[in-house]
């Protein structure tokens, strides 16, 4: 089971590094309960096992003009896995999209889209992902708003 080998302080460390990420070293340590070096030395093996994959900024879409957040429910022609990773690829070079995840059940991809404005998504989805290599249909869904947009995963504490 992921996760499995790591103590009360480990899984501390990622919960507050998950909720605030330019958190200093010395902040983190105090806050976890040991001092700064052994901390340290926890970030790094926490990063070196791919626990955390990286850091970044939470930016407020509309503060940079993207005013439309959409999902596109995408539906293949072929489910072979060489066409599926086709897809893959092909959404990774989508600016617009910000998620690509793969499902079970009537649609194969969901995307999580942002766009300026309407329009820009309208061209997006008729000039390239409609169209796109392999994809049957395309159904959207507009966000009208979001009650909850938490990144990450919750961090259970250890048992």
């Amino acid at each position: 089971m992921p996760g499995q080998r790591l103590d009360h302080i480990d899984r501390h460390i990622l919960a507050l590094l998950q909720a605030q990420g330019r958190m200093t070293n010395v902040e983190l340590a105090a806050r976890v309960g040991i001092s700064p070096p052994p901390c340290l030395r926890r970030v790094r093996a926490l990063e070196e096992a791919g626990y955390i994959r990286g850091y970044h900024a939470d930016i407020d879409p509309q503060r940079l003009g993207f005013e439309v957040r959409a999902f596109a429910h995408v539906r293949l022609k072929s489910q072979a896995e060489p066409d599926l990773q086709a897809f893959e690829a092909l959404a990774r070079e989508w600016p617009y999209v910000r998620e690509c995840h793969m499902l079970s059940g009537e649609v194969d991809f969901i995307l999580k889209c942002a766009a300026p404005d309407l329009r820009a998504f309208q061209r997006f989805l008729t000039e390239a992902l409609t169209p796109a290599p392999n994809v049957a249909s395309v159904k959207t869904s507009l966000v009208i708003r979001s009650g909850k947009d938490e990144p990450g995963v919750p961090v259970p504490p250890a048992s």
